[in-house]
This record gives structure tokens, sequence and C-alpha cells, in this order.
């Protein structure tokens, strides 16, 4: 299989089966699944009385926040940091 094609995924997320489709590897997507459960539990250990959709909602902005440390952090580095040896 192609990189470029996509695949099924079936996850387990906070109890709930889903089929993720996306172009990611199985081990990217198994591993994403397995932080996610993670955080769901730390935040319901955190926040006993929250609802899965507080707990859903807060999962989701503290991502968009570390994406958008990333790119800023992506952003400040010298452009030539970003090229290949073949680049130059």
């Amino acid at each position: 299989m192609s990189d470029k094609e996509k695949r099924r995924f079936k996850a387990t997320i906070d109890g709930k089966d889903y089929v993720l489709v996306g172009h990611s590897s199985i081990t990217h997507m198994q591993a994403v699944t397995d932080l996610l459960n993670e955080q769901l539990d730390q935040l319901h250990t955190a926040m006993p009385q929250s609802t899965e959709e507080q707990r859903a909602v807060l999962i989701a902005f503290n991502a968009i926040s570390k994406q958008f440390d990333v790119e800023k952090q992506l952003e400040e580095m010298p452009k030539n940091k970003l090229e290949t040896p073949k680049d130059r």
C-alpha cells in the first residue's frame, strides 16, 4: 500500500468504537489513539464531574494550542536549517 492511499483504522476512544480513515500508518494512528485515551483518562480523573463534550473540547483546544506552538517554532527557525543537503 502506498503512502498516498487511505487506510481504514478501527479505534476505541473513550470506550466508543470508531473507524478512522487517513493516510497515516497504522502505527501512527494507534499511537494517537493511545495518547488520546491517556489524556481523556487524565482529564476524567482531574475533573470527574466533566462531561464527555467538555473533555473533548479541552483535548481539542490543547491540540490546537500545541500545533500553533510548533508552527511558530518552525517560522522562527532559520530557513537554511529547514533545507535538506540536496536543496543546497
